[in-house]
């Protein structure tokens, strides 16, 4: 949990500490981590709320004769990168996107997540807490320090060194996190090979988003000191597992779960079961989002356990969302078609926005399918009321256009730019000549 500072604990501990920078974060409508780097001797101007920057410069915000906006630090992101040298000590604030008039600004992805959040509290809801499990690859990089598509070993699932050859780079990520007050539940090698995952213990829903956008830095950062390169990309190779992001939603009033009801055979409350539906019903929506890229879709094919249904169970690992019977604090709904990709801010905000919605109207639980899915026909899918995944990007954006709640999670401003944005990602991917066409058809017609 994120220790409680104050702006003269700040001031004091960076001089203390010898801090020479500071950088303000916050993060694009897309989910990139942007920063404003400051001196120390501009701390206390910022920490009052008075830097002043060019908001037309980034996707997603606004145009540039409305450009001038403000970042509010939220003084309990304080930290001190450790790896910063003692010459240069780096520290770091993640910031809230404001207006000049204070107000927050429609297109921050943070501030979209929070006033979700409101909403929920208006129901009744003290805090949503959300666990997150992120993969990635750590590749090998050639002789200039580029890329290369081959992974660092030929490990499979929790596969120890020497086959995991990734497993001191992978350990001291999680130790880094840790210093900088980011708990871990487990670490280890994922399925396929140069495939890793560490996860991130329940925390409030804008605490593990902050947590993901550091937990990337620190990833990309850690692991160029080993001469890697790792990589959030949901389908890098053909015939291997993609890497997927799973979000456990539980929702709390004070300090009870209220998802959690131990008379039920899978401890879930009815306010659990409304909000399972919702995310069901929203589903295809909810995808536009917490799959953005093109790519996202290589990953949600049937075979490799990624969703490809909107179907739930406690015994299916490969169904969109699935809950396990667990202790009063980890009951918690799981969501498993998430990939890292994704704006963390905005996937849990309409995730949320759906469960709510579930909430709200009582929406029926379909019951459970505790079979392979891909075995079912059409017709008993019909019957069941399970709904398909969207195949690609473009029919995701479709069904995020059809779909009022999920496009309120976002309002109106963030919603119409990301799909701007988004529509323009899937028209240059359509008209560009790809080599597997080469491959298949040029000598062959």
């Amino acid at each position: 949990m994120n220790q409680i500072y104050t702006k003269e604990d700040i001031i004091r501990i960076a001089h203390e500490e010898g801090v020479r920078y500071i950088r303000l974060q916050f993060t694009d409508l897309l989910g990139t981590l942007k920063n404003v780097e400051i001196p120390l001797h501009q701390l206390e101007k910022a920490l009052d709320n008075e830097l002043l920057f060019d908001g037309s410069s980034i996707e997603g915000y606004v145009r540039v004769q409305e450009s001038d906006m403000y970042l509010h630090p939220d003084l309990n992101t304080w930290l001190i990168f450790p790896w910063s040298t003692q010459e240069n000590k780096v520290a770091r604030l993640i910031c809230d996107v404001c207006m000049p008039n204070g107000t927050t600004f429609a297109g921050d992805p943070r501030g979209i997540l929070k006033r979700v959040l409101k909403k929920a509290n208006t129901m009744g809801f003290s805090s949503l807490k959300v666990r997150i499990e992120p993969e990635f690859f750590l590749l090998k990089l050639d002789k200039n320090n580029q890329p290369t598509t081959q992974p660092n070993d030929e490990g499979g699932y929790f596969d120890m060194a020497p086959i995991d050859l990734g497993e001191n780079c992978r350990r001291e990520i999680a130790l880094i996190l840790q210093a900088m007050g980011i708990e871990i539940e487990t670490s280890h090698h994922e399925a396929a090979p140069g495939q890793h995952e560490i996860d991130l213990k329940f925390a409030d829903a804008v605490e593990t988003a902050d947590n993901l956008m550091t937990f990337k830095l620190v990833v990309k950062t850690i692991s160029r000191h080993y001469g890697l390169h790792a990589t959030f990309m949901p389908k890098p190779f053909f015939g291997m597992e993609g890497s997927g992001m799973h979000f456990h939603h539980a929702l709390f009033s004070g300090h009870q779960n209220v998802f959690y009801n131990e008379k039920n055979p899978l401890n879930l409350s009815e306010i659990a079961c409304y909000y399972a539906s919702g995310i069901l019903a929203h589903a295809r929506a909810i995808t536009a989002v917490t799959n953005p890229l093109v790519n996202s879709y290589k990953r949600l094919v049937p075979g490799y356990e990624a969703p490809v249904y909107a179907a739930w169970s406690s015994k299916i690992s490969s169904h969109l969302i699935r809950v396990s019977v667990a202790q009063e604090f980890n009951t918690s709904i799981e969501v498993r078609s998430p990939d890292p990709s994704c704006n963390p801010y905005l996937a849990i905000a309409v995730m949320l926005m759906a469960g709510l919605d579930g909430i709200e109207n009582k929406a029926k639980l379909p019951l459970p399918i505790n079979k392979n899915i891909h075995g079912i026909t059409e017709e008993e899918l019909l019957r069941l009321e399970v709904l398909q995944l969207p195949l690609n990007l473009e029919e995701a954006l479709e069904a995020l256009d059809e779909d009022e709640i999920i496009q309120a999670a976002l309002g109106e401003h963030a919603y119409t730019n990301y799909v701007k944005a988004k529509s323009m990602e899937w028209d240059l991917y359509r008209k560009i000549v790809h080599q597997w066409e080469l491959k298949q058809y040029l000598y062959s017609f």
